[in-house]
């Protein structure tokens, strides 16, 4: 009878032959970032010690299943004794809600095993089992009643905030003055050079003064498109397409309706081609349903320098705390200040600083 393995165990053995059995299944296997994030793998062999069946954790990320049809059993059979394995591993993790990216053709295997459907694109589908599920996060946010009763204008603003900058908060203004009320989302993914809760609280403090405003996390669904695994893409054209169309898809498949928003509003991006990309994208996922507004970006008072959280983290790493004062609030400044040390440690740790 054929046995679920720790493949751990035995990488140091059969690594060429799992990274083999993952390309032949048309699995990337290059991309170093994504490797790096597997906290366990496991695995079914042959005899002759060759993969029949493989998976891996990452977080609460299922991904790198692949099975194949040699053998005694079905890769069907195999496919089941994976995910098995895996979830009861996560449940002796304490992790109790999962997520997979996988190909569109796969979708309805993890569905027989209880995985639902949150979005989908050409290349790819993303589903998550478990609770707190997608449903329970946004009936926390109803339950709140964060919404005035009334209020018809409902606009929302996703942002990463690495830091929040005074572009941040005019963008969160425009859309305060034009609307009843604005829900501001701030990804959670902890990927950038401050910390999830750092930014969520200096978001917090910088847009206190505005009363139609809520700020709150986007927990496990309103991340950074570029955190979406994407192992089972080879071109990094259509990983890129894959990730902003995820991304948008859900916002625009549960937020949408469930909180009532009527207009996205998004900054203008004068420098990164990436980000250029996906608020094109997301204007087109999103404009049969609700209204998408690109704002641009504010400048500095001083000398017209565009504001962005990308110089205030370059002016971090060389001190230049004088050029961060006229590019964000007087909150985040003090923060910068009274942590200086801790950031540039950061940086010279090898922190990323990704994320605007």
């Amino acid at each position: 009878m054929e046995k679920v393995e720790d493949l751990f165990l035995k990488m140091l053995i059969h690594r060429k032959e799992w990274d083999k059995f993952l390309t032949d299944l048309h699995l990337n296997v290059s991309n170093s970032s994504e490797i790096e994030t597997i906290d366990e793998t496991v695995a079914i062999f042959a005899k002759n010690g060759e993969v029949l069946a493989t998976g891996s954790i990452a977080g609460n990320v299922i991904k790198y299943v692949a099975t194949c049809t040699k053998g005694e059993q079905s890769a069907g059979e195999r496919f089941n004794k994976i995910i098995t394995e895996l979830m009861n591993r996560l449940a002796q993790k304490g992790i109790y809600h999962v997520f997979v990216f996988t190909k569109p053709m796969y979708a309805k295997s993890f569905g027989y095993l209880g995985f639902k459907e949150l979005a989908r694109a050409e290349q790819g589908v993303l589903l998550e089992k478990g609770r707190p599920n997608i449903t329970d996060f946004l009936s926390s946010l109803t339950e709140k009643k964060l919404v005035p009763a009334g209020a018809k204008k409902i606009a929302a603003v996703v942002m990463n905030a690495n830091p929040f900058t005074l572009g941040h908060c005019y963008l969160v203004e425009q859309a305060a003055a034009e609307n009843d009320f604005v829900s501001v989302f701030v990804v959670s993914t902890d990927r950038s050079l401050f910390r999830a809760d750092e930014r969520l609280d200096l978001v917090k403090k910088g847009l206190s003064a505005l009363t139609n405003v809520s700020v709150v996390s986007g927990g496990d669904y309103l991340v950074s498109f570029a955190t979406f695994p994407a192992y089972f893409i080879q071109s990094d054209e259509e990983v890129m397409d894959f990730q902003t169309q995820i991304d948008a898809r859900i916002f625009k498949n549960w937020f949408v309706e469930a909180l009532g928003i009527t207009t996205r509003y998004l900054g203008a991006e004068p420098f990164s081609k990436t980000t250029s990309i996906y608020n094109q994208q997301l204007t087109e996922v999103l404009s049969d349903v609700i209204d998408v507004k690109i704002i641009e970006r504010k400048k500095a008072d001083d000398n017209e320098e565009i504001i962005s959280a990308t110089a205030v983290r370059a002016a971090i790493a060389t001190n230049q705390l004088e050029k961060i004062r006229n590019f964000v609030p007087e909150t985040t400044f003090e923060f910068i200040e009274q942590h200086l040390q801790e950031l540039q440690a950061r940086i010279k740790g090898g922190q990323k600083t990704n994320g605007n």
